[in-house]
């Protein structure tokens, strides 16, 4: 997520994790890239390609997994390269960081960047052509966005863009291996294009409050994005589930709900009190919140079984965020 100087108030070697500061890890070696790399967003992934099968129509296969490898490799050169970019800003605002604090230097982050989009590209490449094709416009993104568009107006729609065409490598690479391609099944590509929207709305949501969580906010910009997250949450829980109904339509208004509970409850705080802490404990919130999100567009496109193994994937998100922040 996208971040900004704090002008006047570095706190050295702090960070506020759940409303509360706590010391900057001081390990190095797998430690320091654990923290680089925020390992525990990581669980906020595999289910973009989850959710881009099942809008896709298809059960999860070999090249899904291959799809997830990609779009995990792609998301961790994103995390090596925003710190890499952000070096100077973390020096004054957060020194405790890998970088700053000189546990990792700038060059192995950037070679750490330069070999994930290499990985991740190779393991498109083997998932098929549209996943490849995919997977290029993903890392041209990544790397905008990090090096050039970041601290700009198109910053979060760059994020957007970025998660929404990571579902639809999921929806590529499935579809591939399959007798019915997308391209021959009517209203898929349509559905498919609104689960990545809606998935894209989110993210805008989330990266709009990242730009404001050290320098604190008024209320209006967490209030903007509790709007947002209800209007996902309707079109993930109906929306997109069109006439199905039973089990299946239960199943997605659940984790759309269960979606909504946990983007909307830190925002809420937030709107009572933009202060950076609470800012950034929604922040997280919303980061954890992407993995109901995409349970519940799997569960309503039909897959209520590949949906509950994604939303599996929180309690293990929330655990580990408690040791290294996603933020």
């Amino acid at each position: 997520m996208a971040r900004t100087a704090r002008p006047g108030r570095p706190v050295a070697g702090a960070r506020v994790r759940g409303g509360s500061a706590t010391r900057e890890p001081s390990g190095t070696g797998a430690a320091a890239w654990a923290e680089l790399l925020r390992v525990s967003a990581l669980f906020t992934v595999p289910g973009d390609a989850v959710a881009g099968a099942a809008a896709a129509g298809h059960r999860p296969n070999r090249r899904t997994v291959l799809a997830a490898g990609s779009s995990l490799c792609l998301y961790e050169a994103g995390m090596a390269l925003n710190d890499y970019s952000d070096r100077h800003i973390d020096a004054v605002e957060r020194p405790g960081r890998p970088i700053p604090s000189g546990r990792i230097t700038p060059a192995r982050a950037l070679a750490a960047g330069a070999v994930l989009t290499a990985a991740g590209l190779g393991l498109a490449a083997a998932a098929g052509r549209g996943a490849l094709l995919t997977a290029t416009a993903l890392a041209g993104t990544v790397w905008a966005y990090d090096l050039r568009l970041k601290h700009t107006a198109l910053g979060p729609a760059a994020m957007s863009a970025a998660r929404g065409l990571d579902l639809v490598m999921g929806a590529a690479a499935t579809a591939s291996a399959s007798a019915h391609p997308v391209r021959r099944r009517p209203g898929v590509r349509r559905e498919v294009l609104q689960a990545a929207g809606l998935l894209g709305a989110h993210t805008f949501a989330v990266t709009t409050v990242s730009r404001r969580e050290t320098l604190g906010a008024s209320s209006a910009v967490p209030l903007a994005a509790l709007g947002a997250v209800g209007a996902v949450a309707a079109g993930a829980g109906g929306a997109l589930g069109g006439a199905r109904g039973g089990t299946t339509g239960r199943a997605g208004a659940l984790m759309a709900a269960a979606y909504a509970a946990t983007a909307a409850r830190p925002l809420v705080h937030a709107v009572l009190n933009p202060s950076p802490p609470l800012l950034q404990r929604a922040v997280g919130g919303g980061i954890r919140a992407t993995i109901p999100l995409q349970a519940a567009l799997g569960a309503r496109a039909g897959r209520p079984g590949a949906a509950a193994l994604v939303l599996a994937l929180l309690p293990s998100a929330a655990r580990l965020s408690r040791k290294v922040s996603p933020t």
